[in-house]
């Protein structure tokens, strides 16, 4: 078996109130023998997350749209950049018609709420899960169980930091969480213990590589995935493979 392809699922870029360019991410991927990335745009340009009571408006929404249209003008350049829409409360459908390949669905319970009773967030959630598109959800715990199980229980999930910030990883296995088919897990800044026993109970195939860079260091993080001490298939698995699978199963319809 040839040396495993490398993908890291959970990087932020962006360039308007964050100095993220792709520029100061691409050498660290390279130093680490990253071969491609799923890039989100940070917080700070999709809303004002220090303010609770936030209300959306023309001006937030011409950043959102352009944070989101910079990683895909980064993906147009290279192959290896994989684009994920950064949605928010003007659940903008519209946007799907260009080729981003996930969704980042973000909010911490200090930060101001999705309106999950608009129906445009319904259409969304819809046209989410017909096309495929792994959502990234960090949500609260009451959120993300209602995500799951009543707004959207048939898309396909990543849940990242194995649910260090969704509730606990713990909490989320009482739950059921972890074993529904069409729910995954990220790495990203989540112990070695919970990744061992994440693989042991639910499998290598369910189990993605993320940095969570600027938060954590691809070379960092990708070191705690080889101290797991994986069989060559379950480290090809999960640095690379079960990403690359759901990526290839996104569709445009």
């Amino acid at each position: 078996m040839g040396t495993p392809r490398i993908v890291d699922s959970h990087i932020h870029c962006g360039v308007q109130h964050s100095e993220l360019p792709f520029e100061r991410i691409a050498p660290l991927l390279a130093q680490a023998g990253i071969a491609d990335a799923c890039l989100f745009a940070p917080v700070e340009d999709i809303y004002d997350r220090d303010d609770y009571h936030f209300q959306d408006n023309d001006a937030w929404q011409r950043t959102r749209r352009a944070a989101n249209r910079y990683l895909l003008g980064l993906a147009e350049q290279d192959a290896s950049i994989y684009p994920y829409l950064f949605v928010w409360n003007d659940f903008a459908v519209d946007e799907l018609r260009h080729p981003y390949r996930g969704i980042k669905w973000h909010r911490h319970s200090c930060e101001p709420e999705y309106h999950y009773d608009d129906p445009r967030c319904a259409a969304m959630l819809e046209a989410i899960t017909r096309r495929r598109l792994p959502v990234v959800l960090e949500e609260s715990y009451a959120n993300t169980l209602r995500f799951i199980e009543q707004l959207a229980p048939e898309a396909v999930i990543v849940i990242p930091h194995l649910g260090g910030l969704n509730g606990s990883y713990r909490a989320l296995e009482s739950a059921g969480i972890w074993q529904r088919a069409n729910v995954y897990a990220d790495s990203a800044l989540a112990s070695t213990v919970d990744m061992r026993h994440f693989v042991e109970r639910y499998g290598a195939g369910k189990l993605l590589f993320g940095s969570d860079f600027p938060f954590g260091t691809p070379a960092q993080e990708l070191r705690k995935i080889q101290r797991l001490d994986l069989s060559a298939d379950e480290y090809g698995q999960v640095v690379g493979g079960n990403i690359l699978r759901l990526l290839a199963a996104v569709t445009d319809r």
